[in-house]
């Protein structure tokens, strides 16, 4: 049976023993805290190399920290999620620091909790913009380098509020559903090619953003993180295209 195309899991040990396989460059978004800073840390401790974002300028100091003391190089950059020109310094930096980029975690994001009478327009517009806008800049601006190479992960991460709606939640659960729509639509946009998009869909995660919500908390973002660096690392190619529950 012919192999189908992924990206292989690929260790710090494989590659101090060969020397001929490159570290995977992982770039994780809204990686100060929470899932984004779990995640960063999973996937240096499996061997990559990161490139790790926060809205402000030293953000990710400690999750830098702390993937450094797995051997990880890492490129702590500011990013306005769904600001095109900062999705343009940001790859471009990345490629400039490290050549490519293997795996892409889209898992930036806010939440306003309002009314729909209460929520302003530029409310709304904010959270699609984060959300939903700055993982399609991020793609598009990523996946070329991907194809080319035929090999690649995208895992973005969704939310329970892409399966059911949620009062005074308008603009997440759009924005959330959206998601999942855009990683379909490039699952079949990408097949065959070797890259792999998958979305991961928490539910009750103790992290700041559930602060507020009403709701408690099921899990913590380290269990989220596990399940996107098994998608984004060790995950066989059949993932391609699935929306991975993750509810407690």
């Amino acid at each position: 049976m012919k192999r189908r195309p992924g990206y292989p899991r690929v260790s710090v040990a494989d590659e101090d023993a060969t020397r001929s396989t490159p570290r995977p460059v992982a770039l994780v978004t809204g990686a100060s805290r929470g899932i984004g800073a779990a995640t960063a840390l999973f996937l240096a401790e499996a061997g990559c190399d990161l490139v790790i974002t926060s809205t402000k300028k030293g953000g990710t100091a400690k999750t830098a920290r702390a993937c450094a003391a797995h051997g990880a190089r890492v490129l702590e950059l500011a990013y306005d999620s769904g600001a095109p020109k900062s999705a343009d310094a940001l790859v471009a930096r990345a490629l400039k620091r490290f050549g490519r980029i293997d795996v892409l975690v889209n898992n930036a994001g806010i939440v306003v909790r309002k009314p729909v009478d209460a929520m302003t327009d530029a409310d709304f517009e904010s959270v699609v913009r984060v959300n939903l806008v700055g993982p399609f800049h991020l793609c598009r601006r990523v996946l070329p380098g991907m194809v080319a190479r035929k090999a690649g992960r995208v895992v973005n991460v969704s939310s329970i509020s892409a399966t059911v709606g949620t009062s005074e939640h308008t603009g997440y659960c759009a924005s959330k559903w959206g998601l999942d729509g855009l990683m379909k639509a490039l699952a079949e946009e990408l097949r065959g090619t070797g890259v792999v998009v998958a979305s991961v869909l928490p539910g009750s995660v103790d992290t700041d953003m559930l602060a507020g919500s009403g709701f408690t908390p099921d899990m913590e973002p380290e269990e989220v993180a596990r399940v996107i660096r098994f998608l984004a690392l060790e995950a066989p190619a059949a993932v391609h295209g699935g929306r991975f529950e993750v509810f407690g």
